[in-house]
């Protein structure tokens, strides 16, 4: 995404060259805001550069150490890329997929569903793997309040 924002504020995709741009250009054929100046795709990629981006390499040294917080870095990364999936294409849709060539089963079925469906099932995988990880000090809690109360 850091790609996108240079090429973004350097011009467009559609004008920029070399690898990362050609890659974007592909894509740009099946999600065509991806070429050009789309503040909605921007604003959300500047949160995901300057928020998600270091939150990931923190949530890695969490999980290695097996620090306290993993699961906290981990709930808040995957929400935040479910809302940011969302708000990607949830405006498009609405508004009728214009900029979306789904005529295309190429672009259809693996630009748009299968990549973009990646950005769905891990985090609702990762949230629930912290769900489970996170249940059983739930049902500690609650021992220890009924036994408070007896």
């Amino acid at each position: 995404e850091a790609s996108y924002l240079s090429m973004s504020f350097h011009g467009t995709v559609a004008k920029s060259e070399g690898y990362m741009a050609e890659l974007w250009k592909e894509y740009g054929k099946a999600d065509s805001r991806w070429l050009h100046f789309d503040t909605t795709l921007i604003s959300l990629e500047i949160l995901t550069v300057l928020v998600c981006g270091p939150i990931c390499i923190w949530l890695v040294y969490a999980i290695v150490n097996n620090k306290h917080y993993r699961h906290f870095l981990q709930i808040t990364l995957c929400v935040s890329e479910l809302y940011g999936g969302w708000m990607t294409f949830g405006p498009e849709w609405i508004t009728g997929s214009a900029a979306l060539d789904t005529s295309n089963p190429l672009f259809l079925w693996v630009y748009l569903v299968f990549f973009n469906g990646l950005w769905v099932v891990i985090p609702i995988a990762m949230l629930w793997q912290s769900w489970e990880a996170l249940r059983p000090l739930e049902d500690l809690s609650s021992n220890k309040r009924r036994k408070k109360i007896n």
